[in-house]
Parts: structure tokens; sequence; C-alpha cells
């Protein structure tokens, strides 16, 4: 399940980029899910650990990575903290969700990020509540960001 805190959150890693760039392992990059997350949302096609494919940017390291990507990679790999991931556009939300349908998560949002219209199932860590739709999320998000 995705657990979500909304709004300020102290103990929340919020410089992704700067975590990602110093603590990132390069067997990460290659991970099949991985690979399958970079090309989604960055439309970026991995060669091996350290090199990247951009279509934008060219031939990029893992750190040249979007800000969304590089936090979505930080959840899968580093359970026991968490991320704020604002960083992260609505093209990252599928994979929030897909992330922790079989392990949980808890992340911290400062925005109402956009799950869409598929049921889904989300811990709202301020209340204690549990919303299966953007229509039970938004009202109680939005006290919050």
């Amino acid at each position: 399940m995705l657990n979500i805190f909304y709004g300020d959150m102290p103990e929340a890693v919020y410089n992704t980029a700067s975590y990602f760039k110093f603590d990132y392992e390069d067997e990460w990059i290659i991970d099949p899910y991985v690979k399958n997350m970079i090309l989604d949302v960055d439309k970026s096609v991995v060669l091996d650990s350290g090199v990247i494919d951009s279509p934008v940017l060219g031939k990029i390291p893992p750190t040249g990575l979007s800000g969304g990507v590089k936090t979505l990679i930080l959840v899968r790999f580093e359970k026991e903290k968490v991320f704020n991931v604002s960083t992260c556009g609505d093209n990252c939300a599928k994979w929030l969700l897909d992330m922790t349908r079989q392990e949980e998560r808890t992340v911290n949002l400062r925005h109402l990020m956009d799950f869409g219209d598929e049921p889904f199932t989300i811990r709202i860590m301020n209340t204690g509540e549990i919303v299966h739709s953007m229509k039970e999320l938004v009202p109680i998000a939005g006290e919050y960001v």
C-alpha cells in the first residue's frame, strides 16, 4: 500500500537529487523494472549502468535523469526512507501505485498528484484514512497542501 503524508514532514528526504547523486548504486540503473520506469517517464533507454540515451539530452549519466525518475528509483530501493515525491509529475503516479501493490512505502507529498481514474488504495497518513479514488483523495489532501 502507498502511504502518503501531505505537507511538511521533517524526517522526509527533501533534496532527492542530492541524495540520489551520492547514494545511488549502479545495479539500480540496470534493474529491469527501473529500465522500464526510465523508458516510460523520461523516454530514455538505459545502455548500461553509467550511460542512458536520452532523446533530448543525448548520452547522459544516471545523475542526468529527471528528478521524478531519480525519486522513483530511491523509493524503490531505499525502502526504509521517506522521500518527498513532489519532484515527481503525474506521469510518475502509476509507478508509485505499482511499486506499492506488493510492498508498503511511505512518501511525503506537498502537492496534489493525479493518481488517475482507476481505483487505487492509498492511506493518508495525516488522518489514517484509506481512499480508493481521486474523488475521495482530493478533499482530504486539499486540507494539507
